[in-house]
């Protein structure tokens, strides 16, 4: 997912806030993680072009972005990753021995949050679900196993 497929600037905008140097090259250097990237890959790439941007100011770009949900934050593997949050929800199923991500569509978990709200009336309101297990090369029984 590119940022440059919405326009992240005008959603600031609409929501009283300004595209600044430091917000748009956090942005860029998540981008450029192409998925899940780590804070510290992300202070790696933007002090690469604006050296005078400190990690502190990063850790806390990085929380308004994620506030604003421009940029989606999971802890995956015991730590936390960031991506471009893109129009649609998206969600991960992580393998708990080979560590493989793999996508799963909205669409998919969408009727089980709906559940969840009819059966207790709590909303659910993440856009960025990790569940964790094993993949089917690393499950027991597998034919990868039996090798």
């Amino acid at each position: 997912m590119s940022h440059q497929d919405w326009d992240y600037a005008a959603l600031m905008h609409d929501r009283g806030f300004r595209r600044t140097p430091q917000r748009q090259f956090v942005l860029d250097a998540v981008c450029e993680g192409n998925g899940h990237t780590n804070a510290d890959e992300v202070v790696e790439r933007v002090q690469a072009k604006a050296p005078a941007v400190n990690r502190a100011t990063v850790y806390r770009t990085l929380e308004f972005l994620r506030e604003q949900r421009l940029v989606f934050a999971a802890d995956i593997g015991g730590q936390t990753v960031y991506e471009i949050a893109g129009k649609e929800p998206h969600h991960h199923l992580v393998c708990l021995k080979c560590g493989q991500q793999i996508s799963l569509a909205h669409h998919l978990v969408k009727p089980f949050f709906a559940e969840i709200e009819r059966d207790s009336g709590f909303v659910v309101e993440t856009n960025h679900l990790a569940l964790f297990g094993l993949c089917r090369e690393c499950r027991p029984g597998s034919h990868a196993e039996n090798q």
